[in-house]
């Protein structure tokens, strides 16, 4: 089991090997990727930034350029354009990738060059952000043809090229159109996004789509900036805002061929400062000096003047080996925090080099310090997040510290049958013990294609962690104990469910959400989600699912008993 949940990590790390060039001596570095028909100067990211760096992000998800120049340039020649671009000066701030695709004959050829483009991108087997910028010539390649056939890509820049055409099956991508020819080349971008004008900025006209604000274009119509600084307002006004990756059908990590399982997810890049979330690192050394625990707290403006005991706390729990921000970045749960007015931390519960692992211990022993710290914390209304691992760990939490937790939430984890670190036995012998005693709200987010943490199927079901999860927690609520399932019966649940729903989404065709409760009585202590034809990862809407179940539960801070409110 462990060696399946071990798998995300090494295909991430395989992936991001194949062309990365480190810095030498001081001096940043281009190489040169091999076996590809085009010449192309890349610098990949490898590694997780500075686990104490205040502006890094969750490696891999950081914005990867590649820019179309002009004309062809040699490898000293793309350093120079990238540094006149000043994309290097972003990795001051996190991790990026960047590089430079020069055309494969001496002018770019749409047919030749696009092929080229797509067994480049294969060849790359994992990305999440890419940025594709075209100057002159370049920029001109990329609107007649990119610009139609982008849905892996996160964002597009465009300056002094000339217009494409909407083709048919185009899908939006956003875009940044800059130069004396810049209302018609955004016409098309505009048309494929469905956008309207909302705004201007400057000397910039932005568009945007009511249903889907990520697609959006800007329009500049000055001439006289230097790369530098339209690269700024490109980023400032369009770059910044989103990433794309696809989880449709697979899981992202297990890499993909061009095309393979359609467009791309839109979804939006963690920007705290738009958000006016504070970000604070802690790191905690025990009494004796020995060990140091690692966590990150997310606060949201006017938190720190809310009155004493009124703003609620969630945990996030990152998945296994995974970077200890993986869940602010990719789960959606400091955007909503940002709304909801909610105190977020992420915890290093598993331990990396340098920090001490936390145990179930340990994270209350956390909790109680920020309670303690923050006397705005609500100590009734505690609850727990996590994905892969860390859903596990949580789902155990909500056993094994039910006095703690109202409500805990498992994206792509339930609970394994036997023993072991992820076992659920000794959960279940605890729930037992508990029955009738104790009640914990519960959220099961579970995409049906995920091959990490195996959604039950027909004829698939038996010992089965996700159903055994759902077993631990009736087990415990008091609730009747669904031994036997037919999913011809619910394809989603396997079982007959309360008030069910299905919410569509705009996250990639086929991507919905069936929804169904569990009720004791007349109360839903748990909420079954499945997210159809979807992967092992976060699913950014589940945020706001998991959290419209949390806000109606609590916990009597003194007889520890679970309060329900409609």
């Amino acid at each position: 089991m462990k060696k399946t949940l071990l798998l995300g990590l090494a295909l991430v790390v395989a992936g991001m090997l194949q062309a990365q060039a480190p810095q030498q001596n001081g001096e940043l570095k281009l190489t040169e990727m091999k076996g590809l028909q085009q010449k192309a100067y890349v610098y990949r990211a490898v590694g997780s930034d500075d686990l104490t760096s205040e502006t890094g992000h969750l490696n891999g998800f950081t914005p990867f350029y590649l820019v179309y120049p002009d004309k062809k340039l040699d490898e000293n020649q793309s350093m120079e354009l990238i540094r006149e671009l000043g994309i290097d000066q972003q990795l001051k701030e996190f991790s990026i990738s960047f590089g430079v695709v020069n055309p494969v004959g001496d002018t770019y050829n749409n047919d030749v060059d696009f092929k080229a483009y797509t067994a480049m991108l294969d060849s790359m087997r994992t990305f999440a952000n890419l940025k594709i910028i075209g100057i002159g010539n370049g920029a001109t390649f990329v609107n007649q043809t990119i610009a139609n056939k982008g849905g892996e890509v996160a964002g597009i820049v465009s300056i002094n090229g000339k217009p494409g055409r909407v083709a048919d099956g185009a899908v939006p991508v956003p875009a940044f159109i800059v130069g004396k020819n810049a209302a018609n080349v955004a016409k098309p971008y505009i048309t494929i996004n469905h956008a309207k004008l909302t705004g201007k900025e400057n000397q910039m006209q932005i568009y945007t789509n009511d249903d889907e604000p990520l697609q959006r274009v800007v329009v500049s119509s000055t001439t006289s900036q230097t790369l530098g600084e339209i690269f700024q307002d490109a980023w400032n006004t369009l770059l910044k805002k989103n990433y794309r990756f696809n989880n449709y059908r697979h899981t992202w990590y297990e890499g993909q061929k061009y095309g393979l399982y359609g467009v791309f997810e839109l979804e939006p890049f963690l920007n705290l400062d738009e958000l006016k979330v504070k970000r604070n690192i802690v790191v905690n050394e025990d009494r004796m000096g020995q060990n140091k625990t690692l966590w990150y707290e997310y606060i949201p403006e006017g938190v720190m003047s809310a009155e004493k005991g009124s703003i609620p706390l969630v945990l996030l729990l990152h998945g296994n080996n995974n970077d200890p921000r993986t869940q602010a970045d990719t789960s959606g749960w400091i955007q909503l925090a940002a709304k909801e007015k909610i105190f977020v931390a992420e915890l290093e519960w598993q331990g990396k080099p340098g920090y001490a692992a936390m145990g179930h211990d340990g994270i209350e022993n956390t909790v109680m310090m920020l309670v303690q710290k923050y006397p705005q914390i609500d100590p009734t209304r505690i609850y727990t997040e996590g994905l892969s691992a860390g859903a596990m760990t949580s789902s155990a939490l909500g056993i094994k510290k039910s006095h703690l937790f109202a409500a805990i939430g498992a994206m792509s984890g339930g609970l394994f049958p036997g023993g072991g670190v992820f076992g659920g036995d000794g959960i279940y012998n605890e729930a037992v013990q508990k029955r009738g005693f104790v009640e914990t709200a519960y959220v099961g987010v579970f995409g049906t294609d995920d091959a990490v943490i195996r959604y039950p199927k027909l004829n698939d079901w038996k010992g089965n962690s996700v159903i055994n999860a759902w077993k631990i927690y009736e087990t415990m609520n008091g609730m009747e104990v669904v031994e036997d399932y037919d999913f011809t019966e619910n394809e989603a649940f396997g079982q007959k469910v309360s008030n069910p729903q299905t919410i569509k989404t705009n996250k990639g065709e086929g991507i919905t959400m069936e929804i169904g409760y569990l009720n004791k009585g007349d109360v839903p202590l748990m909420k079954l989600v499945a997210v159809m034809h979807y992967g092992h990862w976060n699913f950014q809407p589940a945020a706001e699912v998991m959290w419209d179940h949390f806000k109606h539960f609590s916990r009597d801070i003194k007889t520890k008993k679970l309060i329900y409110k409609p």
